[in-house]
């Protein structure tokens, strides 16, 4: 089950993120965050305090999160979209996370499933995202799931860091 995120997560959404950015100083970074810059506890109060934070839960607990929003980042205005829409029907999903333990499981798919149906439910016309050049996993899934990739530009990751992220979009 996928819901709306409550102050009451907060303490398991920081967990995923320093579990994430933990399993990935040991092994190999996806994400290219970073530990006190970049999924923070006070990004996720943020978001749960606008109800845009939203958790993925079975029978073992919170799984996963993920942000959803209409808040593009200024660069996307550097990707040739194919779906046309006025900023209000763009769904954007921003840093959706599973926890390092249920990875390779299907959660993010059950997750992306439910932002398909929640955005559809809500009226938008188009889902888009960005995921860090090196986030293979990611950037296999999205395809896979009807996602198409439209680009690759140069981001200013919180106004720190310099990176590319490839940017994919699925009409609904």
């Amino acid at each position: 089950m996928v819901r709306v995120a409550t102050i009451d997560d907060i303490l398991e959404i920081e967990k995923i993120y320093n579990e994430i950015l933990d399993y990935e100083e040991q092994t190999v970074s996806y994400t290219n965050w970073q530990k006190g810059l970049y999924p923070t506890v006070d990004y996720a109060r943020s978001a749960i305090d606008n109800n845009t934070m939203f958790v993925g839960e079975d029978k073992d607990g919170i799984y996963g999160c993920v942000v959803l929003n209409s808040i593009q980042p200024k660069e996307y205005d550097n990707i040739s979209w194919v779906t046309k829409a006025k900023p209000s029907e763009i769904m954007v999903i921003h840093t959706l996370c599973i926890r390092p333990s249920a990875s390779g499981k299907g959660k993010a798919k059950i997750m992306m499933e439910f932002i398909e149906k929640y955005s559809k439910e809500q009226g938008y016309k188009v889902i888009r995202l960005d995921t860090y050049e090196g986030n293979i996993p990611a950037a296999t899934l999205y395809p896979k799931i009807g996602y198409l990739y439209v680009g690759t530009t140069k981001f200013h990751f919180q106004n720190v860091i310099w990176e590319d992220l490839k940017c994919f979009e699925k009409s609904l």
